[in-house]
């Protein structure tokens, strides 16, 4: 009897410490799991995991279209034909005359359209900035509006006030008794009308960075100099200007990079011309690149913008930035 008990012990023990080791063996990797979560979450990773999509969105959306264009500068042909040619294209590219048209097109409406729009921009944040001035908020909602306009649309918009036979701009002028201006058929007019565009759609843009700074100057600064008998010109260099150094350094140089990469406005307005007066740089690399389709000649154009982009920044940014 005590034999039978024996062996029925036996086989439920045996049973039990099999279903045992069974349950632990199916456990076993779930806690080797847990585990190599738990060394993956650390402090020192989690910042890492967190910017891994904004990495990963980098990497695929910028880094490698920049690396696919830098490759295909260094190519000559098209699709599959394409074969590696070296510093070919930027050879062509220096010796190529309608790319120096367009580099000093783009050049001169720099050298004009930047200082104007930024001298009105601050002459415009200065009044806003006044107490003198009603209704403050509804003149800079009002100056503002444009820069929410887009460009294609006051492109459209500025063809049809500065068109010759039934612009707005040429009737008002009629008035006067001056006579019709062919602003988009004359190269030099043409281009005042492009300048005349981006002033419009930009200045008010750069006249409330300028209205932000202006309000952040204390005004004790203002107060001592009046103290001190200085005049508004004298206050105004001494204590405005160099307040606003920072704020003027990034329009100076935001606005440099857009004017170098100016397209939407000619393109609207003047298609390029005429006779090549309004092309720009940005505009040639487009019809390289979508209407001839010479793809390595227009990412040759385009790193040779970035790189004259990057240093007009650099010296922008040495001639004028803080001295220490």
């Amino acid at each position: 009897m005590k034999g039978v008990w024996f062996s029925a012990w036996y086989a439920t023990s045996a049973s039990s410490t099999g279903a045992f080791e069974w349950s632990m063996e199916r456990r076993l990797p779930l806690t080797r799991a847990r585990a190599g979560r738990r060394r993956l979450l650390t402090r020192a990773s989690v910042p890492y995991l967190l910017i891994m999509p904004a990495v990963l969105g980098f990497a695929v959306f910028k880094a490698y279209p920049i690396a696919a264009s830098f490759w295909i500068s260094l190519t000559t042909g098209n699709g599959d034909a394409r074969q590696f040619s070296g510093l070919a294209n930027y050879r062509r590219l220096l010796d190529d005359p309608l790319f120096w048209t367009a580099l000093q097109n783009t050049a001169l409406i720099l050298v004009v359209q930047v200082p104007l729009m930024l001298g009105l921009a601050l002459l415009v944040a200065l009044g806003l900035n006044s107490t003198r001035v009603w209704l403050r908020p509804l003149w800079r909602l009002g100056v503002f509006v444009p820069s929410l306009t887009g460009l294609v649309a006051a492109g459209v918009m500025f063809s049809v006030i500065l068109n010759h036979d039934a612009g707005l701009l040429n009737w008002v002028l009629s008035l006067f008794g001056i006579d019709r201006v062919n602003w988009l058929g004359s190269p030099f007019w043409a281009r005042v009308g492009v300048v005349l565009v981006i002033t419009w759609h930009y200045t008010g843009y750069n006249a409330v960075m300028y209205l932000a700074g202006l309000q952040g100057i204390p005004k004790e600064l203002y107060e001592a100099a009046m103290v001190d008998g200085a005049g508004p010109v004298r206050r105004f260099f001494a204590i405005t200007l160099p307040q606003l150094r920072p704020i003027l350094l990034l329009t100076v140089v935001l606005s440099t990079i857009g004017t170098l990469q100016l397209f939407d406005e000619p393109y609207v307005l003047t298609g390029g011309g005429p006779d090549n007066a309004t092309l720009t740089v940005t505009m040639y690399l487009y019809n390289n690149g979508f209407k001839y389709f010479d793809f390595g000649y227009a990412s040759a154009l385009a790193y040779a913008l970035a790189l004259i982009v990057s240093v007009l920044g650099v010296l922008q940014v040495r001639l004028m930035g803080e001295r220490r």
